[in-house]
């Protein structure tokens, strides 16, 4: 039996399949950008990369974790 992924990692799937790219690039993109702060960056990829606020909230909050 294997365990669902849960919390921002369960959007990755979607994230790849939507918008072209692996999360591991938007991950590098994030860790790239002179913004530091969550909201930010939130911000920063849905209006320069459009993508929705749950996913870039997810791919944020999941980079600023590690």
């Amino acid at each position: 039996m294997t365990d669902a992924v849960k919390g921002p990692a369960s959007y990755f799937p979607a994230i790849e399949k939507k918008y072209g790219r692996p999360v591991a690039e938007w991950k590098d993109l994030i860790r790239s950008s002179p913004l530091t702060r969550h909201m930010e960056l939130v911000n920063w990829l849905k209006a320069e990369h459009g993508l929705g606020h749950v996913h870039a909230n997810a791919l944020v909050a999941h980079t600023l974790a590690e």
